[in-house]
């Protein structure tokens, strides 16, 4: 309530004729982040109305992302220790992941959210929430010694190429954190892939028994990394449920994509038929190849280990660049799930297909749902030519 009246108590420098009128979409913003709008439509006809707007569905898909948030800050650290010899103790290793990837948060939302501010302002517009959620992913698709700088531009390449220009949230075609990882990884190889981006060696005051010496990264290969190698891969199956592996900051731990995926689920954020239809096209996928590409490594580890399960949970499932139609959404999933596995088996240049999986099937999204559109128009067609 306290906070209710002292919004209400400003709210007037922020209209039309007041003080501070050149902030109000930035007022704006923040009043509708922590209330429920009060206005209705004025349109004429039906309208059915709930206090879930969009701002409160990104709110739940922020709060599922939490889980891995706080598990890669831990991994973070629990790397960087393994890597000097050291034991990794719980709260050493988690506020050593804290101070690492808590600047890339900030980054990322300080950019985007920017961009999307100015945008509003410009455009005398409210200001759109997509962001919420793409300013958390972003992050936690990158490796830990990706430099603040890239990730900045990155982000405002993203934001504005792939958002803006076609219309900002609602309107874009594209994943804006895959098109912000797809920015990174092509302009930026050596710092997207390899064995020393996983693991970040900063501030080491030992290494190699030599007391202190100190450098930027250590050689650690992911999973993916040694199979396309053609090497055996060292982690166990339980490993890479935990997350106890190198990998992108967000993407290792099963478990904690799980629980952000329950919650997705509960709520009904995001759509059941998309995720399992991932996993179904994956594991089909990775089941017939395994003889041919990869014999040492089962089908069902495939869906463990690199991007698979985040892509899955977090980014086939944005309601922007997936299909609307229930049946489009089957199509849509298992082909993402089938051409994940083959660009990572029949590509050993790029082993993690996911985000190229993802980016394909947001182009193909509108034409899934017209095809769906389209059968459900000609099977009434026949029916009233029946009657």
């Amino acid at each position: 309530m306290f906070l209710r009246k002292f919004l209400d108590k400003i709210k007037p420098s922020f209209q039309e004729d007041g003080k501070l009128h050149a902030f109000r979409s930035v007022f704006d913003g923040f009043e509708t982040f922590m209330f429920v709008p009060n206005e209705t439509a004025k349109a004429r006809g039906a309208h059915i109305h709930d206090a879930i707007d969009s701002k409160r569905i990104m709110s739940f898909v922020v709060i599922a992302l939490i889980p891995c948030l706080l598990f890669g800050m831990y991994n973070v650290g629990y790397q960087h220790y393994l890597a000097i010899g050291e034991t990794p103790e719980f709260w050493a290793s988690f506020l050593y992941g804290l101070a690492a990837v808590l600047p890339k948060v900030v980054v990322s939302y300080a950019v985007g959210l920017g961009i999307e501010f100015t945008v509003a302002q410009w455009k005398k517009e409210e200001i759109q929430e997509g962001f919420l959620v793409s300013g958390m992913l972003i992050p936690l698709i990158v490796p830990i010694n990706c430099p603040l700088w890239m990730i900045a531009v990155a982000t405002a390449f993203a934001v504005i190429f792939a958002k803006e220009v076609f219309g900002g949230t609602g309107m874009n075609i594209f994943n804006v954190a895959l098109v912000t990882r797809a920015f990174l990884f092509f302009s930026y190889p050596s710092t997207m892939s390899g064995d020393k981006v996983w693991v970040n060696g900063d501030y080491m005051e030992c290494i190699n028994g030599v007391s202190g010496q100190a450098v930027d990264a250590v050689s650690a290969a992911t999973p993916l990394g040694q199979l396309a190698a053609g090497d055996a891969v060292q982690a166990s199956f339980c490993d890479t449920v935990t997350g106890l592996i190198p990998g992108s900051i967000g993407e290792t731990s099963v478990i904690a994509i799980a629980l952000g995926a329950l919650l997705l689920l509960c709520s009904g954020v995001a759509s059941w038929k998309t995720m399992l239809s991932v996993f179904v096209g994956g594991a089909l996928t990775a089941f017939l190849f395994k003889d041919q590409v990869t014999a040492n490594f089962e089908w069902y580890e495939h869906l463990t280990v690199g991007g698979f399960c985040f892509g899955a949970v977090f980014m086939a499932t944005d309601p922007v660049t997936s299909p609307r139609t229930e049946g489009a959404k089957y199509v849509y999933g298992f082909l993402i799930g089938v051409v994940a596995i083959v660009i990572r088996m029949l590509n050993p240049g790029y082993p993690e297909g996911m985000m190229l999986a993802i980016l394909l099937m947001n182009v193909f999204a509108p034409l899934f749902d017209y095809c769906v559109v389209q059968s459900n128009i000609n099977k009434r067609a026949k029916r009233a030519a029946k009657k």
